[in-house]
């Protein structure tokens, strides 16, 4: 029987919650990626280009910590991955997240929140931090934890 993990990094909770929904109903497992040192609201001050956030996302290299693991990952055949979208695209700390783990023969199903954009180029630019075999779904935005969404989004993709 297929296993899947849902995986959010949330700096304000919505995408927490739309995570946690899309865990609920394909009857899987929650895992959330949190920072070593939590955003504050100074840094994502997105109109400030030193706050901690536009110093990460303007650095290519930048990987911030992440607190926790996820125990076995080898035992997950779908990873859904949600993040909020920065700058057009997922934040640095989603691809710490897939730099850390061995992906390969496993579906990845991306999806964003956002208060002003769409999915962009985001969940393609991430391809890069995954190797191995992948079946990559196309990245979807869900702003809120609503079931028919994430129900069309898990069939489409599954």
């Amino acid at each position: 029987m297929a296993k899947t993990l849902v995986a959010v990094f949330s700096a304000s909770g919505v995408t927490k919650r739309v995570g946690e929904k899309i865990a609920e109903i394909a009857g899987g497992d929650f895992f959330e990626i949190v920072p070593k040192e939590k955003y504050t609201s100074d840094d994502l001050n997105y109109m400030n280009n030193r706050s901690r956030s536009s110093i990460e996302m303007n650095d290519p290299s930048s990987r911030p910590e992440i607190v926790g693991n996820v125990a076995d990952m080898s035992s997950y055949d779908t990873v859904v991955i949600g993040f909020p979208i920065w700058w057009g695209v997922a934040p640095r700390i989603i691809e710490t997240f897939l730099e850390s783990y061995d992906f390969s023969g496993k579906t990845i199903i991306p999806f964003c929140t956002s208060g002003g954009s769409g999915v962009g180029r985001s969940d393609s630019a991430l391809h890069k931090n995954v190797s191995g075999n992948v079946k990559w779904a196309k990245g979807v935005q869900i702003n809120r934890p609503d079931e028919t969404s994430i129900r069309r989004m898990l069939e489409k993709a599954l």
